[in-house]
């Protein structure tokens, strides 16, 4: 399989064999979720706006597909790699979607679950729920509707919308079930 052609643009601080190799890497491994991206382009640039935070990394991710743009930005950081990774998983969840939908799998209400939360990592924006099937399902900070993230706890009972992906199962739309709503 041909290379991803990747224009890769730099604004505002210094690039270096690392930065670039690193976000080039990140790239490639999006053409092997989805192989037909015809074009990806990455904007990686600094902004002084926080006087008192030091510098904020910026990352925009425009990548074309059949059919349509799919763009990921404003992912601010003060650590340039943190802020890679987190457009890229940004991207990829957009990509997955995207899939999804290009391959008539239709999300229906009538796949809700419940379980429970098992563990959370909130440096790290994620969380996993133990479904009543038994299996363990992952979810980020954005798959949760409502509550906000920071007030889910280990313990609390949720309806979610399984998935099944490559890397294993996840929960969309996760929200407290509604005799927690209240304590919320």
């Amino acid at each position: 399989m041909p290379m991803l052609p990747v224009q890769l643009t730099i604004r505002d601080m210094q690039s270096s064999d690392a930065l670039e190799s690193h976000t080039r890497k990140k790239a490639e491994k999006l053409s092997k979720f989805y192989h037909r991206i015809s074009s990806c382009k990455v904007v990686i640039e600094s902004s002084q706006k926080h006087k008192h935070q030091g510098k904020i990394y910026n990352v925009r991710i425009d990548i074309m597909v059949p059919g349509k743009e799919l763009v990921s930005t404003h992912k601010h950081n003060q650590d340039v790699y943190v802020a890679i990774r987190d457009a890229f998983n940004a991207m990829l969840r957009q990509l997955e979607e995207f899939a999804r939908k290009r391959h008539g799998r239709v999300k229906t209400h009538n796949d809700l679950m419940h379980g429970h939360i098992t563990k959370m990592i909130p440096e790290e924006g994620y969380g996993f729920i133990e479904g009543w099937d038994g299996n363990e399902y992952y979810f980020s900070m954005t798959n949760v509707s409502h509550p906000r993230f920071e007030r889910l706890s280990i313990g609390d009972a949720v309806e979610y919308i399984p998935e099944t992906f490559r890397d294993g199962n996840h929960a969309h739309h996760v929200i407290l079930e509604r005799k927690n709503h209240e304590a919320a």
